[in-house]
């Protein structure tokens, strides 16, 4: 009679255990994208020339996204969708340039420092000669600080714009 008893017991404490644990990222790409996750919130920075800069990461769509708005100083805002994509993590860059290149970067451990994007193609892009982001590196420094590193591409010239950011204290 005890034992008929304790069986629901244990069976709810595992059922109970199970559904509070922590959902653990299971792939690179999926420590990599709750790393972007963890930006939610506004930055503000300076460019490498002193300039102020702004950014903010916000999750969307049941946190399948990550779109970021970033302002430059003397530039048009730019939008940015970041999104899991197999065993990678694609992102889709709303440019003033109006193009829209697509990169790609595929993590290759859990441990995130550094997102290293690569150019995929682009829509609405004239030529591949047309200025257009064709690379972009985001560097985790801690919880704090990122570095943002947009590489413009124009003809055969690269030009790389970088930002440091720090998140804005509420």
């Amino acid at each position: 009679m005890t034992y008929r008893r304790f069986v629901p017991v244990w069976v709810s404490f595992l059922l109970l255990t199970f559904l509070t644990a922590p959902i653990v990222a299971r792939t690179p790409s999926e420590s990599a994208f709750k790393k972007l996750q963890s930006l939610a919130g506004k930055w503000e920075g300076k460019d490498a020339h002193g300039r102020a800069a702004k950014t903010s990461f916000d999750v969307l769509a049941s946190g399948t996204a990550v779109m970021e708005k970033l302002e430059a100083s003397g530039m048009e805002e730019m939008v940015t969708l970041y999104s899991v994509d197999r065993d990678g993590i694609a992102l889709v860059h709303y440019c003033p340039a109006n193009n829209q290149p697509r990169m790609l970067v595929v993590p290759s451990s859990g441990d995130v420092k550094e997102l290293s994007f690569d150019y995929q193609g682009a829509g609405n892009l004239a030529s591949p000669s047309t200025g257009h982001q064709h690379h972009l590196v985001l560097r985790f420094e801690d919880d704090n600080h990122i570095t943002e590193t947009w590489t413009w591409r124009e003809g055969d010239k690269d030009t790389p714009m970088v930002f440091h950011f720090s998140r804005k204290k509420n």
